[in-house]
């Protein structure tokens, strides 16, 4: 894919940008359900995070991520090694100089994750439409 010349130059790049992406998606995901003109889109990316981390966690184990997977090849290549299996572990040991347990992580996540989706869920069927809206949800 890259020549040996092109790696020095795009790694480093994509290296800031996949983190850069995977932490505005974590923050998406978080905090999406709270703003009416973003609801729609987080419901989708919330779709999205489930269907990885179940679907194709049936195959990569659950709570797979197609964008960790994709950033720790690059990270590989940089030669960076002994990653965590979550990218949020991998930011938290970077942030903060208390360790926390990958299983605490784990739990730490779905939990966040769950809160956001049931907030999403219940702001989507409990809200009132306008009155010059349709009112049929989605």
């Amino acid at each position: 894919m890259l020549n040996r010349k092109s790696k020095p130059l795009v790694l480093p790049f994509l290296d800031i940008f996949i983190g850069v992406i995977h932490v505005l998606l974590i923050l998406a995901c978080l905090l999406g359900w709270m703003f009416p003109r973003t609801r729609r889109a987080h419901l989708i990316l919330m779709g999205v995070v489930v269907g990885c981390w179940f679907l194709l966690g049936l195959k990569y184990g659950i709570g797979y991520c197609p964008l960790t997977d994709w950033h720790w090849q690059v990270k590989e290549q940089l030669g960076e090694g002994s990653l965590p299996h979550s990218f949020i572990k991998y930011i938290w040991d970077k942030s903060f100089p208390a360790p926390i347990s990958p299983k605490a992580v784990d739990i730490l996540t779905f939990a966040a994750f769950f809160i956001s989706l049931t907030a999403a869920l219940y702001h989507h069927f409990t809200r009132k439409p306008k009155p010059d809206e349709d009112p049929t949800p989605m």
